[in-house]
């Protein structure tokens, strides 16, 4: 047996679902929360049940889970259209084989993900659906999960891209200054006001190790797709039925009318012109400009809002997973920073690194921590000041430390499962189908991450 076929067959047998998964980190958590607290009695316990409920309904972090919803509604909306459904057919009628589906997939959603991650989640959530929908209508034997697995993997390059949290927050002018306040003077007195992105989204090392990625993961893929056998999908092709009969009265009619449904979707596309106009030209892309641009293109490209509603009744479908699952890691994100285990964490690996290994070791504190707190944003705020505090103290570059943590964050999303629940909802695959593959992915793009924070 190879080793593919080792991983799958330990994947197929021992890996629970997504939601399950999440219960299981939220117990783990409370356990390490416990162990971490000062008081290891009652009134310790109740401490941790408070922070983890507290995290369960964090307002801003709903809101997150709402945009999340949003952009997996809005953008599968966008596909459902005639329009685009023609557009990604041109595109996918080029898969052959299991072999030139995942180039495809992988280099595509690895593009469109290094340019914001938002678009590219969704972006290679859909491919992945559509060239499989072409395989089957074709008779195309293919390894649809190893295709499902192509379409996450822009989640292992987006933090090194252009909507990386990280390396934006640190580009705003005085960013640095307030997540450092509680530093010693010496140490502030060593910031910059602002660390640009030319010194890390544009620096010629992070635009190198994503042109490495960007050749060996479809080569990885492709020998994968050797290595393994093709197996059947069974996909529904969903089409929608627009042209019935309408019945009722003449104000239901204008659920069918092209000029109603053209007037609202131009407003709203000059309404996200006037707010976001200066953001989109400095390329700084968020979940709700996003979500806005697609309502207003969504509309415009069904032509009706009754072929835009019975998309919307096709696509709400798939957000039950989002639904329940996001307030279980939301609560498991407030256990880890209000109990102060991130920081124990990062303390830890800062404690034991010198000039050399400290950007190995954010890196791998990053990918331990993205299991627990699966947010980037979130993931700089608490361990941003301990890394920032550690370089300067070792003197390791500051563009070099921060990537470092954006590396580890992004590279162990390809082992947790939380951003692939849109992906796993839109292209009706298992987690436990796609892990054994990006676990591969995972090991593959921490080999050329270290080797490039060691070497350059």
């Amino acid at each position: 047996m190879n080793f593919t076929a080792f991983i799958e067959n330990i994947f197929r047998k021992y890996v629970p679902s997504p939601f399950t998964i999440a219960v299981l980190l939220t117990l783990l958590t409370i356990l390490l929360a416990f162990i971490s607290m000062p008081e290891h009695d009652a009134d310790g316990f109740i401490q941790v049940l408070r922070f983890w409920e507290a995290g369960v309904w964090n307002n801003s972090l709903l809101v997150f889970g709402y945009q999340m919803m949003l952009i997996l509604v809005l953008g599968h909306i966008l596909v459902l259209s005639k329009p685009m459904s023609r557009l990604i057919s041109l595109l996918v009628e080029r898969v052959k084989d299991t072999g030139s589906a995942v180039v495809l997939v992988s280099i595509s959603t690895m593009l469109v993900s290094f340019f914001n991650w938002g678009l590219g989640l969704i972006f290679g959530a859909i491919i992945a659906r559509k060239v499989g929908e072409y395989a089957q209508k074709e008779n195309i034997p293919i390894n649809y999960p190893l295709v499902g697995a192509a379409g996450y993997v822009g989640l292992m390059i987006w933090h090194g891209g252009l909507s990386g949290s990280a390396p934006l927050k640190v580009a705003e002018e005085g960013h640095l200054k307030d997540i450092m306040s509680g530093a010693e003077p010496e140490l502030l007195s060593q910031l910059p006001t602002q660390i640009g992105t030319y010194e890390t989204i544009f620096s010629w090392w992070n635009l190198m190790l994503f042109g490495v990625l960007l050749m060996v993961i479809p080569i990885v893929l492709k020998y994968l797709a050797i290595k393994t056998k093709p197996k059947k999908t069974y996909l529904k092709t969903y089409k929608l039925r627009t042209n019935e009969k309408l019945k009722g009265n003449g104000a239901e009619q204008l659920e069918f009318s092209p000029w109603v449904a053209l007037l609202f979707g131009v407003i709203i596309l000059l309404a996200f012109i006037a707010r976001y106009w200066q953001s989109l030209s400095q390329l700084n892309i968020t979940p709700n400009m996003l979500n806005f641009f697609m309502l207003g293109l969504g509309i415009l490209l069904h032509g009706n809002f009754h072929s835009f509603l019975k998309a919307l009744n096709e696509a709400i479908k798939d957000t039950s997973g989002i639904l329940i699952q996001f307030p279980l890691y939301f609560g498991i994100m407030g256990l880890m920073s209000e109990s102060g285990m991130i920081t124990q964490i990062s303390d830890f690996f800062v404690s034991v690194a010198n000039d050399l290994t400290l950007p190995v070791l954010t890196f791998v504190s990053g990918g331990l921590v993205n299991i627990f707190v699966p947010s980037g944003g979130g993931q700089w705020a608490v361990q941003g000041p301990v890394v920032l505090e550690s370089a300067l103290k070792l003197g390791v570059p500051l563009p070099k430390a921060i990537m470092a943590l954006a590396y580890g964050d992004q590279i162990t999303n390809m082992l947790q499962p939380f951003w692939a629940l849109p992906l796993l909802a839109i292209t009706k695959l298992k987690a436990k189908e796609i892990l054994p593959y990006t676990l591969i992915l995972m090991l593959v793009g921490s080999v050329v991450y270290l080797t490039g924070l060691l070497l350059l």
